[in-house]
């Protein structure tokens, strides 16, 4: 007999939580590279491999999300994610146990497969179970969730560091926590939320009536919106530095005061997320370029960081608005690869991003004068975006 299933607030906390671990990778870990590196000293190119135990995973989620997606369309979501969570912690705590590099970094690769399903399916089963504001509401949460867990993580992994580079590993056991959630407060998603005990998911393997032109053109604004996104995050402590504040701690934590704005935006968002998507992309590109030329022109630390903050205040919206809006035209069976591009776009501008600044930073002689590029970069966006605002009213007038 079917059985209508009613999504709860706990079904969207049990889907919200593992987006933590997609930050986990990298900030919880940070802390003890100096230790992995003192480790390995005496392995052939050391200084390069290292870093790849932090890095690799997203690299991984990059290529493997597209994949994901379709998993998630032919398999089912549900019982695919389930499985997912099983290995992520299994493999998230083998470094615990494991001594050879090669081994460690293999282990971080099945991490980031297992990591990229997480992130497309529960980004996927969001957009089955909730529908208009309320899907819009909790596809938004994911951006703040994200960044209130990377300030977490970083000060835990520095706490737990303390006892030995192999013990932040442990936390990777947080994700059978997420699995219990998920499989209390969750079902297989079906078309219409009707699911009979002795069905299983339909395979969705054509490709026929995907939005092709669409999803590209999303698909090309996230990628340059993350590489924005993420300056601030991973550079802003080296751009303090610059500005005459060494103290690590310090810097990682004015830094962390000013990515407040991430959460914040956010916040704007789900008051005015059903604005026009050229309207609210204008409005974010403008913040993100306010943000990169005041810290461009900062000669102290105080206007570096009031930089930052306009610039995560629109960076906080700019997230959702992209995911929102690749999600919202995607019907039930192709919505788990449009969720797995998206999600792939996205990390491949993470990626990007630090070769991107360190381009500039080269080529125009610092820091802050890649900021002031990267102001232009950001600017043009804004072009774009009131050209499509226009376009738009010109086409309703």
């Amino acid at each position: 007999m079917g059985r209508h299933h009613q999504p709860s607030r706990m079904t969207g906390i049990a889907l919200l939580l593992p987006i933590t671990l997609s930050t986990m990778a990298i900030v919880l870990l940070a802390p003890i590279l100096p230790g992995l590196l003192d480790e390995y000293k005496s392995v052939p190119n050391f200084d390069y491999w290292v870093p790849m135990v932090l890095t690799v995973p997203a690299l991984c989620v990059a290529l493997f999300s597209p994949a994901a997606g379709m998993l998630g369309d032919w398999f089912g979501r549900r019982k695919l994610l389930l499985w997912s969570f099983g290995f992520y912690a299994l493999l998230g705590i083998a470094p615990v146990f494991l001594h050879s590099l090669p081994a460690i970094i293999a282990s971080r690769i099945g991490v980031g497969i297992t990591e990229a399903l997480i992130m497309v399916l529960t980004t996927t089963m969001i957009g089955d179970y909730f529908e208009g504001e309320a899907r819009d509401k909790w596809l938004a949460g994911q951006t703040a969730m994200a960044s209130m867990s990377a300030l977490v993580f970083f000060n835990l992994g520095g706490q737990l560091g303390q006892f030995g580079w192999r013990t932040p590993f442990w936390v990777y056991l947080s994700a059978l926590l997420m699995l219990a959630l998920v499989l209390r407060f969750t079902w297989e998603p079906a078309e219409g939320h009707e699911l009979d005990e002795a069905e299983r998911a339909p395979h969705h393997a054509s490709w026929a009536g995907f939005p092709w032109a669409r999803m590209l053109g999303i698909i090309a604004i996230t990628i340059y919106g993350s590489v924005l996104f993420y300056t601030v995050q991973i550079q802003a402590p080296i751009g303090l530095t610059e500005l005459g504040i060494a103290d690590p701690a310090k810097t990682g934590f004015l830094t962390s005061i000013a990515s407040i704005g991430v959460p914040l935006g956010t916040w704007v968002f789900s008051r005015i997320g059903r604005w026009p998507v050229a309207r609210l992309l204008l409005i974010e590109f403008a913040l993100l370029t306010v943000g990169f030329l005041l810290m461009s022109r900062a000669g102290a630390p105080t206007g570096f960081l009031i930089g930052c903050f306009i610039n995560q205040l629109g960076a906080g919206m700019l997230l959702p608005t992209l995911l929102v809006w690749a999600m919202s035209g995607l019907a039930f069976e192709i919505r788990g690869r449009g969720a797995g591009l998206w999600t792939g776009a996205f990390s491949v501008g993470q990626f990007l991003c630090p070769l991107v600044v360190t381009t500039f930073s080269r080529s125009l002689g610092g820091l802050l004068p890649a900021f002031g590029a990267l102001s232009g970069a950001a600017l043009l966006g804004a072009v774009l975006a009131l050209l499509g605002l226009l376009r738009g009213r010109r086409a309703h007038g």
